[in-house]
């Protein structure tokens, strides 16, 4: 994103990228939160000189990890709820894994594209980084981020019964409390 002015994906809402593990768990849990508009599954800072589909993208080779856009509106809802929903998710202590996945598509990251996002999730994640002896979740502006394709998408939606490391209990407490 690299100091250009880039029309947001989300029009006059907030956006966020998240990584946390495979994406299909991450996309449903946020999807289930009150003053979120829109979530999608993608991949994102990685080598741009490559475009990615999924099997480049687990081939580790070109830096991308699987992340999701999640497009909020901070009127209904504060980034710092989000953050705090994210924490609950992820395991921020695992390099490179979350649950069963793992390789460098499943690291832990939160990345914005605007610079009052990065003040909040900057001041958020070093309280975050204080309680852990480990301490491996990214935090940065976003370089790129490219849709997976469609099947990725509302996967667990569209096939309840698939693996995800964050369980289908996890996302109906989540759905509860908002």
């Amino acid at each position: 994103m690299s100091g250009k002015t880039v029309a947001s994906p989300c029009g006059d809402l907030s956006v966020i990228y998240l990584a946390g593990g495979c994406f299909w768990g991450l996309e449903k849990v946020f999807s289930v939160i009150r003053g979120v508009a829109d979530t999608e599954c993608g991949y994102a800072n990685g080598n741009d000189r490559i475009i990615p589909d999924y099997m480049t993208v687990c081939s580790g080779r070109f830096g991308y990890c699987e992340a999701v856009r999640v497009c909020y509106d901070s009127k209904i809802i504060a980034l710092e709820r989000l953050l705090d929903v994210f924490f609950m998710v992820i395991d921020p202590t695992l390099l490179n894994r979350q649950g069963n996945d793992r390789g460098i598509q499943y690291r832990t990251g939160i990345y914005w594209a605007d610079e009052h996002a990065g003040m909040v999730i900057s001041a958020y994640v070093e309280k975050e980084r204080e309680k852990y002896k480990e301490f491996h979740t990214e935090a940065g502006p976003l370089e790129n981020f490219f849709p997976a394709e469609d099947y990725h998408q509302d996967y667990l939606e569209k096939n309840p019964q698939g693996y995800c490391h964050i369980s289908r209990s996890e996302i109906e407490e989540i759905r509860r409390m908002f």
